[in-house]
């Protein structure tokens, strides 16, 4: 590392579960985040700061005035901007060390393959249950380990899934088809500070992954309320029925 390096992530370095030898993994890691939005935009934010190599950027979408009150990736002279151009740009200005891969599509079944192809972790951070279910099945395709995080209007949730259908459960084994009631943030509503929370959340889990340091959600279900400001972990098992990992 460079001096400079050395000075900008000092925090990580003195940590015994980072150190140097973790902080080089991250500066040496290739991450893809799905969705510039609520859950993406600030796990980006942290994930370029930890120093982590390579970021791509996967989304469809441009800023509106209405995303402002919990993306904070964005601001104000952003409105109008494409969202994986004015991200980028604030991830790099945040941290030069990085490269940023911006791809301005969405992500789709015939896609993702190649989209996803390379990386060592998948962020998915989209409101879509059909887009969540095409992420999941490129991850176990691909065998690249899944962190999945969801809003609700005062509650979230974060999990981590290998990418191996054999070791452990998938997003599927959670979700197994589209909710009959599923709704969206901008039909219920959503606090913007818990983008915040799960967003970091699911950067620590990343950061985790990619160093090993501690224990990553694999096959347990993070749930935080933020009304109540309770958080409780549950077991999530592997479901031998399962339409994407299961053994039929």
């Amino acid at each position: 590392m460079t001096p400079e390096q050395i000075s900008r992530y000092a925090r990580h370095l003195v940590l015994k579960e980072i150190g140097g030898p973790g902080q080089a993994k991250l500066l040496a890691a290739n991450i893809a985040i799905i969705g510039a939005g609520g859950l993406g935009g600030p796990a980006g934010l942290y994930l370029a700061a930890a120093g982590v190599g390579k970021i791509t950027i996967i989304d469809d979408d441009a800023v509106d005035i209405t995303n402002l009150q919990r993306q904070i990736q964005f601001v104000q002279t952003d409105i109008g901007a494409l969202k994986t151009e004015a991200m980028g740009g604030a991830l790099v200005d945040l941290n030069p060390d990085i490269t940023v891969r911006r791809e301005q599509m969405r992500l789709t079944d015939d896609n993702a393959a190649d989209l996803l192809r390379g990386h060592d972790l998948i962020l998915d951070g989209t409101d879509s249950f059909q887009t969540r279910f095409i992420v999941n099945d490129a991850s176990l395709y691909l065998g690249i380990p899944l962190i999945s995080g969801a809003l609700g209007r005062f509650d979230g949730q974060i999990s981590v899934f290998s990418g191996n259908g054999a070791d452990g459960p998938c997003y599927r084994c959670l979700v197994p088809s589209i909710p009959p009631d599923a709704q969206t943030c901008a039909q219920v509503g959503v606090v913007g500070a818990l983008a915040g929370i799960i967003g970091a959340q699911m950067a620590l889990e990343a950061v985790k992954m990619i160093t090993g340091a501690g224990a990553p959600l694999i096959g347990k279900l993070y749930l935080f309320d933020g009304l109540a400001a309770t958080a409780r972990t549950v077991t999530l098992p592997k479901d031998p029925a399962c339409p994407a990992c299961g053994a039929k």
